[in-house]
């Protein structure tokens, strides 16, 4: 059995109208290569002439490559490649795998680390930002190397790495933090994508912190649900569900991604019971619209991914030009709000050096007579304080 990669799925949305687009001639692959998340590991595309078997490069996109050259990593999985439009530079999946000209730019304001990772590490891999939670950044590697990334000082091929040693040095000394401060109830495994371990070694991770009795609660930051699927395996999941509680959070950004494979992903994880939740970020020109946003959040909820943040894109040296305004997130916001299931709309947020701040805009003023309340259609109704009291009664 052979396939042609992309020619079994279901028809890729190449705006979020329903429709079809004619699937591409890609080399024929056997099932059994393409199914092997290893395989596509080996075979991500890494050069302007393996992606010139996927897609016609436009002149901007050789010269961005070009430019990005010991600067900032790229590689795409053959699995994502098979969901960029061959033709369409603008493809929401291109735009977000192959470098473009905005990386080298300057922008103001720009930092290499805008939310202050650097500044809360406290060991090589722990960065304590909040009193009751740690991240702890595993790797540098990813399956993709999103051109919108955070950390995306973390993945340069020069200097770009948080590591203060070695990411293969021993862990000894992250898991003592995390044992030495009991508050610590929660730990976020991130980095890169903790997923580009081996099972046998990602284990070892989780076993460690499993074994810290104050740690309740084990997530995993991965966008291989949506850039290779095929990592999410049976036994992956099986080795993740003798740690429970384990939550996976995931990173799709268009309705585009939402392929079946992608489908079958998150339902291994949640057969093993492993809770699935999507953190889109904001951006321009890929989702930065009411209709493909709210079209990817009926499509998670669809197959059962609670959407969780939505976020402003951090303005990041070499991610800014995907930027959009505040104004825009709020009428993204205000464009889902009442318009589809309450649980399937995210929280807007900016994550910044104090913390994630939450931006979407209230739904109420506060008057002398009480409330003025508006709903998503924009009318309007006033409450009263004897009706709905906003101080407490004095207690004296």
């Amino acid at each position: 059995m052979s396939r042609t990669p992309g020619a079994t799925d279901p028809p890729a949305r190449d705006t979020v109208a329903a429709g079809t687009r004619a699937a591409p001639v890609r080399p024929r692959v056997p099932d059994a290569e393409w199914n092997d998340w290893r395989w596509h590991m080996r075979k991500r595309v890494t050069t302007v002439a393996k992606a010139r078997q996927w897609i016609a490069l436009s002149p901007d996109e050789e010269k961005a490559i070009a430019g990005a050259a010991g600067t900032y990593r790229w590689s795409i999985t053959p699995y994502y490649a098979s969901l960029m439009d061959p033709v369409d530079p603008n493809c929401p999946i291109r735009l977000q795998g192959v470098p473009a000209l905005g990386e080298l730019a300057e922008f103001p304001g720009a930092e290499v680390d805008p939310v202050g990772d650097m500044y809360y590490r406290k060991t090589n891999r722990v960065v304590h930002k909040y009193p009751d939670r740690v991240i702890m950044l595993v790797t540098e590697a990813c399956p993709v190397y999103c051109r919108h990334c955070t950390r995306k000082f973390h993945t340069t091929d020069v200097t770009g790495t948080y590591f203060r040693d070695d990411e293969g040095e021993s862990f000894d000394e992250d898991f003592r933090y995390i044992a030495d401060h009991p508050e610590i109830r929660d730990v976020l495994l991130t980095g890169g994508d903790p997923l580009s371990y081996r099972d046998g070694k990602l284990e070892e991770i989780v076993a460690g912190l499993r074994a810290i009795p104050s740690v309740e609660i084990i997530r995993i930051g991965s966008r291989f649900p949506v850039l290779l699927p095929q990592r999410v395996t049976d036994g992956l999941c099986e080795m993740l569900s003798r740690y429970h509680p384990v939550w996976l959070n995931t990173h799709f950004n268009h309705p585009k991604e939402i392929t079946a494979e992608a489908a079958a992903a998150v339902d291994r994880l949640l057969r093993h019971g492993i809770p699935v939740g999507n953190q889109t970020v904001l951006l321009r020109g890929i989702n930065d619209d009411v209709t493909t946003m709210r079209t990817l959040m009926t499509e998670l909820l669809r197959i059962r991914v609670r959407p969780y943040y939505l976020y402003h894109c951090d303005n990041v040296t070499g991610v800014s030009h995907f930027m959009t305004s505040v104004e825009k997130g709020w009428e993204i916001m205000e464009g889902l709000q009442g318009h589809i299931t309450g649980f399937g709309v995210p929280q807007y947020v900016l994550t910044t050096k104090i913390g994630k701040i939450p931006l979407a805009q209230p739904y109420f003023t506060r008057t002398p007579d009480g409330l003025l309340l508006r709903n998503y259609r924009g009318q309007e109704m006033a409450v009263d304080t004897a009706a709905y009291p906003i101080t407490e009664p004095d207690a004296r």
